[in-house]
């Protein structure tokens, strides 16, 4: 079914990683509605991944606590302002903004009695193709209703900014990025396991910059790993780029090493090569998605190491793995046993391997100018 629709909204109101997956979304909807006018809304923090995205007219922000008397200056504004509504979360206050906001709507909607309020409220009810489906392609089903197979998914990067001219100067024409933080414990790979593979890679002569947020947390969580690995020319930049210097910084580096977070789905949008530590989390749901990949699923459940495209992904061998839960103790600080006892020297193995391969083709190249 073909509609010409004039104004759409996309609402993505979660966290940083899950905004960038939406871009897909974004872009789809472009290329079907080139006319239309497509805006965004989503939480304060989290739009700056959408700066620069040349598929959007405006990013409308939210506050992500903010109750319903708070909001009613927005809901005045978005009220029926918008032909359709692509509602890209499965939560209440997502599908009541799509719900104020456009007379067509499409949502994903949880399976169960849960989620019958929701099915009423949505016009079009996307077609999802069943169990473990990547939060990518899930979201492309919004556009199932009007037809058509889905086109490779193209992940939008932000509008790249400058490094820090400080940052700049030090940066080494090789380099390996490596984002020490995460979100969650049992999302963290030890401190120690990311010193000992940076101390190897300086020692191997390849500089290492050490990320992370501008939290306290994170901020220690970099210098703690920082000054256990005390290795020469390493840099720790936790806390001094935005997103669109990150951009910058992960679209230069010869190599990405991270856990499941945001900013390793980042660096592989880059198009730089990755190494994924994923714990808990099954990889079919959130596994980064590797550049230039078919509209298919690129993960299994588990493997201990799964190449696809320009990612590495390494799982730990406990029959467990996936559990798909919040760790070994099911709450935000617990460990993960199986990123716990994911070795250094089986990162290290795959970090030398890449680099390896990459400077034999530089060399290559090189010999045929």
């Amino acid at each position: 079914m073909q509609e010409n629709f004039q104004s759409i909204l996309v609402i993505a109101t979660r966290q940083l990683g899950d905004v960038l997956v939406t871009t897909p979304l974004i872009h789809a909807a472009r290329a079907q509605w080139p006319q239309a006018r497509i805006d965004v809304l989503g939480f304060k923090g989290t739009m700056g991944l959408l700066q620069g995205n040349p598929d959007l007219n405006e990013l409308i922000e939210v506050d992500a606590g903010a109750g319903w008397r708070r909001s009613m200056p927005l809901i005045r504004r978005l009220w029926r302002r918008y032909d359709l509504a692509l509602i890209s979360q499965y939560s209440d206050r997502a599908h009541l903004y799509g719900w104020v906001a456009a007379r067509v709507r499409a949502g994903l909607v949880p399976a169960g009695r849960s989620g019958w309020w929701k099915r009423l409220l949505n016009r079009r009810i996307p077609r999802l193709p069943g169990d473990a489906v990547h939060v990518l392609l899930e979201k492309q089903t919004l556009l199932s209703p009007w037809g058509g197979d889905p086109a490779p998914p193209l992940v939008q990067l932000p509008r790249r900014h400058a490094l820090p001219p400080e940052l700049e100067k030090r940066l080494a024409r090789r380099y390996v990025v490596m984002q020490v933080p995460s979100l969650v414990r049992y999302k963290q790979w030890p401190v120690e396991n990311f010193a000992q593979v940076a101390r190897a890679l300086a020692a191997d002569g390849t500089q290492v910059v050490l990320t992370g947020g501008p939290s306290p947390a994170d901020r220690a969580l970099v210098a703690q790993a920082a000054a256990r690995a005390a290795a020469p020319g390493l840099i720790d930049a936790a806390g001094q780029l935005d997103l669109q210097a990150m951009t910058t910084l992960l679209k230069g580096a010869a190599l990405y090493v991270g856990p499941d977070t945001s900013i390793t789905h980042l660096a592989a949008a880059c198009g730089t090569p990755v190494i994924a530590l994923y714990g808990p989390i099954d990889p079919r749901l959130w596994g980064p998605w590797p550049v230039a990949w078919p509209a298919q699923q690129p993960y299994e459940s588990r493997g201990p190491r799964q190449a696809r495209g320009n990612i590495v992904l390494l799982q730990g061998s406990q029959p467990c793995v996936p559990c798909n839960g919040a760790g070994c103790e099911k709450h935000p600080n617990s460990r993960s046993d199986c990123l716990e006892t994911m070795a250094p020297e089986r990162v290290l193995h795959e970090a030398r391997g890449i680099l390896r391969a990459a400077a034999a083709e530089t060399e290559a190249r090189q010999s045929t100018l």
